[in-house]
């Protein structure tokens, strides 16, 4: 017998927002999740007019508080199970904390919060309360992010020593926020995104696909927070040079003002055996390249075990592709794959057989924290004259 579809909460997503739409885009992917309840914007009568003239039906909600005292009060199989925070930075912690005290899991944009503080305290309700937790880094759902943490991890390219990490864009290249565009305003905001422009919207991306890869942090680093457009109170452009914890360098880097580029998220690492490429923008490919050997091209859907490079590879790897090599999964397939992962520890957590998330199949709220971190030390460095910061327990 087929179970029931676990009933999902939007928090945010009204008035023009982006992200709400592949998200819940992603939630019903598979016809095992839907969305029933929503809480749409921060003034209560443009949330209620946002749910009545939502695509599809759903219980609007005034506010977030609202909505989660009214569905605890209905009974199991009827209340939201799993909470989607998909509102700008400085409302992620809110919701989340409270949504944890009612015992709900929660999937949550990045980045996690806005200070340090915040997200020590989401860490803590999270393994207090043994509830899943998900940060929704897109690009860890990319089958091909997961073949290229095989590959580095399982020691197929040696000892890593260098990894370039990078999140390249060019739309707020001049003052897109003068022009009334909705999300480049909340953005360049200290208020609403936090102390990091560039780095906190899109650096945490590229310092996430490198903890992901490699399974390495960083243990310190020295950060250039620049501004290249006049007047802007954050940071469009973001370097940060690393030194990891098995000893390996490392650049994470970010721009918001590189004219031509789209969304070019993107990550290298030198082994001393060899070299690993991947770009989201071909997120079908994998390259790799080996001394005095042919480079070789691995395409999803078209990957096979014990070729000569690759040696076994985990049976749920080789299951997890959703349609054939040749038709491109891309960012709508990598949202439906971290909620597809997501479910499974949901019905755990209501079965009381949740055992808790490592980080393989999406990013926990562990790996939220660390990007805060990442992101309160880059801005520590930069103030103080680019000085080398440590970070606390590394």
């Amino acid at each position: 017998m087929s179970r029931r579809p676990l009933h999902v909460g939007l928090v945010g997503g009204g008035r023009g927002a982006f992200i709400v739409h592949p998200q819940q885009r992603a939630v019903f992917f598979d016809g095992t999740r839907r969305v029933t309840c929503a809480a749409l914007h921060q003034d209560p009568g443009v949330a209620l007019e946002e749910a009545r003239n939502w695509p599809f039906p759903l219980r609007g909600y005034p506010s977030y508080d609202e909505l989660l005292a009214a569905e605890m009060k209905l009974p199991p199989g009827e209340r939201l199970d799993y909470l989607l925070i998909v509102t700008p930075n400085h409302v992620h912690f809110d919701p989340a904390q409270k949504a944890l005290l009612a015992g709900i899991p929660v999937f949550c944009e990045k980045p996690l919060t806005t200070t340090l503080a915040q997200a020590d305290e989401l860490a803590r309700l999270v393994e207090e309360r043994n509830i899943p937790f998900c940060t929704a880094h897109t690009y860890l759902g990319h089958w091909s992010s997961r073949l290229a943490r095989h590959i580095v991890r399982s020691g197929l390219i040696g000892k890593v020593r260098w990894v370039d990490a990078y999140y390249l864009q060019g739309w707020l290249a001049d003052r897109t926020e003068d022009r009334g565009v909705q999300q480049a305003e909340w953005r360049v905001d200290p208020e609403r995104a936090g102390a990091s422009g560039c780095g906190g919207d899109i650096g945490t991306h590229a310092l996430m696909q490198l903890r992901y890869v490699t399974g390495l942090e960083v243990a310190r680093l020295s950060a250039f927070l620049e501004t290249f457009v006049a007047r802007r109170r954050l940071d469009d452009h973001f370097t940060v040079y690393c030194e990891l914890t098995n000893g390996a360098r490392a650049l994470v880097r970010a721009t918001q003002i590189g004219v031509g580029h789209k969304n070019d998220l993107g990550i290298e690492v030198n082994g001393e055996k060899g070299t690993l490429v991947w770009r989201q923008e071909e997120p079908e490919r994998l390259l790799i390249h080996l001394p005095g050997q042919p480079d070789r091209v691995y395409w999803r859907g078209e990957v096979k075990a014990n070729d000569g490079f690759l040696g076994d590879l985990p049976a749920s790897l080789l299951a997890e592709p959703t349609i054939p090599s040749g038709h491109g999964e891309a960012f709508h397939d990598a949202f439906a794959r971290l909620h597809r992962c997501f479910e499974e520890d949901v019905r755990a957590y209501q079965e009381g057989t949740y055992q808790g998330a490592d980080g393989s199949r999406y990013a926990t709220v562990e790996d939220g924290r660390a990007g805060i971190a990442f992101l309160q030390a880059a801005v520590e460095s930069n103030a103080r004259g680019h000085a080398w910061v440590s970070l606390a327990g590394k």
